[in-house]
């Protein structure tokens, strides 16, 4: 197999994220590869055979006829399988241990802030108030992490040892030593019912999209330790309706959030999740990975398929995932 060019498709970034910071580093990891930002005029769309992508315009990776895999920057792969023009090559997406590591550290200091009345106790501190509450332990405690990859399983894993009752829910099933497994529709009452802090690291696709709403918080355990049911949001924007999250705070069905990921990013000024008392806000920052980690990742993807081993990690089309 020749070797062909790995063309960069990167819009958007600041900083360690920024289009040329990637160049850089994949010019160090690729070897003798012929590397491209693009834009290029000079280049040759047929010498490109990869693409590492982030964010990239609807329809510019058809104009590549020749190319063999796709390397989305991210773990999310939604706004790729909305391109109707995507060539059908293999999609890749990001699974590397630093981003494991990162959002399960997100999980369980979320969690373990809910848990511990964090929101109640810096309110305390802000206006002098010496008045503590009971504490109940972890154990009390059911956590529901909604979507079992690599990602849900090594969170579940974690909040298991700090002593949490820890569930999952996917769409198939799944089993996970010591984390009580539910799947499908039908046992998602079931999983709900229990959940005391409900996590979500879903992908997001057409089934997915607002799957967090009233309906799904109404059903929540009503008898939490914690007053009313937390909801924690790590993995996509377009699983909230935000519009019942917010509705769900005022009437108390929700308890307090904690959001990483909303509709549109950055958020808006005048959203009310800036300033709700009950919400904890983060910037999409969840899982920012290591780019020098994910540049290495895609450069040994690339030279295992050149050496005729399969690629890891590769989008099922069908699921969106």
């Amino acid at each position: 197999m020749s070797k062909g060019a790995l063309a960069l498709l990167i819009h958007g970034g600041t900083d360690n994220w920024s289009p040329q910071r990637w160049k850089t580093r994949f010019d160090e990891v690729c070897g003798d590869r012929h590397v491209v930002l693009l834009p290029d005029a000079g280049l040759d769309p047929a010498e490109v055979h990869y693409a590492a992508v982030w964010k990239p315009v609807p329809g510019e990776l058809a104009a590549f006829p020749n190319l063999r895999v796709i390397f989305n920057l991210g773990a999310g792969v939604d706004a790729l399988m909305a391109d109707t023009t995507l060539p059908a090559v293999p999609l890749v997406r990001v699974a590397v241990d630093d981003l494991t590591a990162r959002m399960t550290e997100y999980v369980a200091l979320h969690v373990l802030m809910h848990h511990r009345q964090e929101l109640y106790l810096r309110d305390s501190q802000r206006v002098k108030r010496w008045a503590p509450h009971y504490q109940w332990p972890a154990s009390a405690i059911g956590v529901g992490i909604m979507g079992l990859g690599t990602l849900g399983a090594d969170a579940a894993a974690v909040l298991k040892r700090l002593g949490f009752r820890v569930a999952g829910w996917s769409r198939s099933a799944k089993r996970i030593d010591g984390i009580d497994c539910f799947h499908g529709a039908e046992q998602l009452d079931g999983f709900l019912s229990r959940t005391d802090i409900l996590v979500s690291l879903l992908p997001l696709t057409p089934d997915t999209r607002h799957i967090l709403n009233r309906s799904l918080f109404e059903k929540l355990n009503r008898a939490s330790p914690l007053g009313a049911p937390v909801l924690i949001n790590a993995g996509r924007g377009g699983l909230q309706n935000e519009d019942d999250i917010l509705a769900c705070l005022d009437d108390g069905t929700l308890g307090a959030v904690s959001l990483d990921v909303f509709a549109q990013e950055p958020l808006p000024a005048g959203s009310r999740f800036w300033t709700h008392p009950k919400v904890v806000l983060t910037p999409h920052n969840a899982a920012d990975t290591d780019a020098d980690a994910i540049s290495r990742y895609v450069a040994e993807q690339i030279a295992r398929f050149e050496a005729g081993n399969a690629l890891q990690n590769v989008v099922d089309r069908t699921r969106g995932y």
